[in-house]
This record gives structure tokens, C-alpha cells and sequence, in this order.
């Protein structure tokens, strides 16, 4: 998105935030819709604007309340 001053985090950044989850279970929930919405790069990798990330991390403290 052009001017966005936003940071792309990569799959290892986001499993060490939260807390060292799993590689499998970080696919999994995108698999079943759950995890943060994510762009696939030509490359192949996934990225995650770390708005759209701390979003998706408050939605869940929020269910969780």
C-alpha cells in the first residue's frame, strides 16, 4: 500500500512474538481461517503487516473476555 508506514513481519518473527508457536500450528490456523491475514510474496513466503498482526492479536482478547 503506497506511503503505508506499516512493517511486513515474516512467519519466524510472528511465531517468536508469540511465544515460539509452531511452524505447523501457524499454517494450521490459516488453514481454518484463524490466524492473521497474510500476503503471499512471489517468492513464495508469507508476510504480515504488523497492524493487521497486533489487530488480530486484540480480536482475541476480546473473545477470549
Amino acid at each position: 500500500m503506497p506511503g503505508r508506514t506499516d512493517e511486513l513481519m515474516t512467519v519466524p518473527q510472528i511465531l517468536a512474538e508469540l511465544g515460539d508457536v509452531s511452524r505447523r500450528t501457524f499454517y494450521r490456523w490459516r488453514e481454518l481461517g484463524t490466524a492473521p491475514a497474510a500476503m503471499k510474496l512471489p517468492n513464495g513466503e508469507l508476510r504480515v503487516w504488523r497492524s493487521d498482526f497486533t489487530a488480530w492479536l486484540n480480536g482475541l482478547e476480546e473473545t477470549a473476555a
